[in-house]
């Protein structure tokens, strides 16, 4: 993705233009990681992977701003501006400690959209459900009336004349970030798919669509499995009405697409941007290789009763000699 990268690495990638390049097939669909521990080891490690972009989750980690902004910053200099970062919005931050976040707190709160945004990131915002909700999201996001923006401008997020070159000619510096970084929404429940048409027909500046599968299933009273599906009608018929609305806005789709190359292609057809891989998921393989190398290596042979008898009557023998025995 260094082909996408601003004038300056502090500054967002040109995401929206990669998503709709591999959407349009001029270029291949872009291939990511999910990272789910929030540690800046771990995304300083992954950065220079070759991931075209890595998924930040800040809704489901114990992740504060700072760090947040931190790993962001470690994957765009690390890789050398060949990841996008992408980072998952938290629900909404403490009104009064903004360095604390409460999960799951209903709401796409304005501050942490405007946080993942300065640090230069773009946004996936989950459970995405009404209109409203996606006008809230992409007036947060965006600078100026024209975009329907109320996004507060940073002053120092960017060094005058050393960083906050415009990339397009023509454009102010607020008006070129409004066309670099991307939006994406996950659709997570049955009315958020009901609701899509709408959404989209309204609010024409979504550059993604996710279908978050395990949130959509469970949120109809269907086993998760996983994100993995499932065989009900009432799922399919969901899944297909979701397929339809995309097809007919024209929409890039993303999404997960794990598991073995057959998986992967099938999973993966039609998305122009696909999560392949994740941290935790590898981590798990290593409870695998712990069950091999017990397998693999043998007990040892008991040495300590020899020892132990040795050591025992080493000790009898002082104490009979010290009169003690």
């Amino acid at each position: 993705m260094a082909a996408y990268r601003a004038h300056s690495l502090f500054q967002p990638h040109r995401a929206r233009e990669a998503v709709r390049d591999a959407h349009s097939g001029k270029i291949p669909p872009l291939m990511g990681l999910y990272l789910g521990l929030s540690t800046v080891q771990t995304a300083r490690f992954i950065a220079p992977m070759g991931f075209d972009m890595v998924w930040l989750d800040w809704e489901h980690s114990a992740c504060n701003i700072e760090t947040m902004t931190t790993m962001v910053h470690e994957i765009m200099f690390c890789s050398e501006g060949k990841t996008i970062p992408f980072v998952r919005q938290a629900y909404r931050l403490h009104k009064n400690l903004f360095t604390d976040l409460l999960p799951r707190i209903p709401g796409h709160d304005h501050a942490a959209i405007g946080f993942a945004l300065d640090a230069g990131a773009s946004i996936v915002v989950p459970q995405v459900e009404t209109v409203e909700q996606a006008k809230h999201i992409c007036s947060s996001a965006k600078y100026g009336t024209a975009e329907g923006g109320s996004r507060s401008a940073p002053p120092f997020r960017l060094i005058p004349g050393v960083s906050d070159s415009p990339y397009y000619p023509g454009k102010t510096l607020h008006q070129s970030v409004n066309d670099q970084a991307a939006i994406m929404i996950q659709i997570e429940t049955l009315q958020g798919i009901k609701n899509l048409d709408a959404i989209l027909t309204e609010v024409p500046q979504i550059d993604v669509v996710w279908l978050g599968t395990m949130d959509a299933r469970v949120s109809m009273n269907l086993p998760g499995n996983g994100g993995a599906g499932g065989p009900e009608q009432e799922w399919h018929d969901a899944v297909k009405l979701y397929e339809s609305i995309v097809e007919k806005h024209n929409k890039p789709k993303a999404g997960f697409a794990f598991g073995p190359p057959e998986a992967v292609k099938v999973i993966g057809k039609e998305k122009c941007l696909v999560v392949v891989a994740a941290d935790v998921m590898a981590l798990q393989t290593m409870m695998g290789q712990a069950a091999v190398a017990r397998e693999v290596l043998p007990m040892l042979e008991s040495k300590g009763e020899t020892n132990g008898v040795a050591n025992g009557e080493k000790k009898a023998n002082r104490l009979s000699v010290n009169g003690k025995a």
